[in-house]
């Protein structure tokens, strides 16, 4: 199992690089950013620091949208890096979140964002397409350019998509249940595709908090360090409620129950431990979508999702453990379960 550290782009920038390059040194394989360029720096400015500074580390959006950038810039961006630093990005994707949301758009449809993710692959590799009437290629592209292009998303026609076209899937949230639900769906997809289920890269993306003990105190704490995300997924959960009705057999209940005490969010506290937005979240949801806990704790949900199928688990660190929690996983979990 590879492991990836996700971060906001927050300023300063010198941060977000120095905690980079700490993970590549404790083994870490990837290093995500946000990309919302309201709420936080743009990312791509800051990648091409983080590629220069370390040797090894693939970086990449979690996520990028087919709306806030025009998509040669897109593939221009990751072409770029690539042709600088060697082919060391992914393209991690979805229909938008906040990126769109707080300048007042609306997530993209799933058809746009398949077209958005084919010609984005195609420019970045070198490919000519058909763009407005006209072809399009860029030039300067070498021979043997790659752009894994890793999708995320929950409901059934994205989980049909990933299938169908991605090389990769972002699932953000740990709980086995939902991971061995989802990847079943992206899996069936590829093979009614004629595609090699296997060929898909499976990232499990969520927050971790690693606690001293399992005092009741310690996993307190955790929980409300950790309890945005579920306001975070509960943004797109909303929009499936929205789509296919609060008890409709095309998405979970385990996945949807919970947001039912939702009332609205607030993007100013977007992934942040202060988020009271996210006060409606149940210490249930925070542990089943996170991983909160002693060592060991995490240790047994990583083997469990590896078994699933999980080929990497990206560690959200959006809380007060951001530098305790890369080291304990580089001196306890990454040695063995890499």
């Amino acid at each position: 199992m590879d492991f990836g550290l996700v971060l906001q782009a927050d300023p300063p920038a010198a941060e977000v690089v120095e905690l980079m390059k700490t993970a590549e040194r404790v083994g870490f394989t990837h290093g995500w950013t946000f990309d919302s360029v309201v709420l936080w720096q743009e990312p791509f400015v800051i990648y091409s620091r983080i590629l220069a500074e370390t040797s090894t580390l693939t970086i990449g959006p979690m996520v990028t949208n087919p709306l806030t950038r025009d998509w040669t810039v897109t593939a221009s961006l990751f072409a770029t890096l690539n042709d600088m630093y060697g082919q060391r990005t992914v393209c991690g994707i979805g229909r938008g979140d906040s990126a769109v949301r707080v300048p007042g758009g609306k997530p993209a449809t799933l058809e746009r964002l398949g077209e958005a993710m084919r010609v984005v692959k195609e420019l970045a590799e070198g490919r000519e397409v058909e763009m407005h009437g006209s072809r399009v290629r860029i030039p300067w592209v070498r021979e043997g350019a790659r752009l894994p292009v890793w999708m995320a998303g929950y409901g059934p026609r994205a989980l049909e998509l990933v299938g169908r076209q991605a090389d990769g899937f972002i699932l953000q949230l740990a709980d086995p249940y939902l991971t061995e639900y989802m990847i079943k769906a992206v899996r069936a997809s590829a093979e009614r595709a004629g595609r090699d289920p296997a060929s898909i890269t499976i990232c499990v993306a969520a927050p971790a908090y690693v606690c001293a003990d399992a005092s009741e105190e310690s996993l307190a704490h955790a929980r409300n360090q950790c309890r945005w995300f579920g306001g975070m997924v509960g943004n797109h959960v909303a929009d499936l409620v929205a789509r296919y009705g609060e008890h409709s057999a095309a998405v979970p209940e385990e996945l949807t129950e919970y947001i039912r005490g939702r009332e609205g969010y607030d993007y100013s506290h977007h992934g942040r431990a202060d988020n009271r937005s996210a006060d409606f979240v149940p210490d249930e949801i925070v542990d089943r979508f996170c991983l909160v806990g002693p060592v060991e704790h995490q240790q047994q949900r990583l083997m469990e999702l590896r078994e699933l199928g999980v080929d990497q688990f990206a560690v959200y660190a959006m809380h007060d453990a951001r530098e305790s929690t890369i080291a304990a996983y580089g001196e306890h979990i990454i040695p063995m379960l890499s």
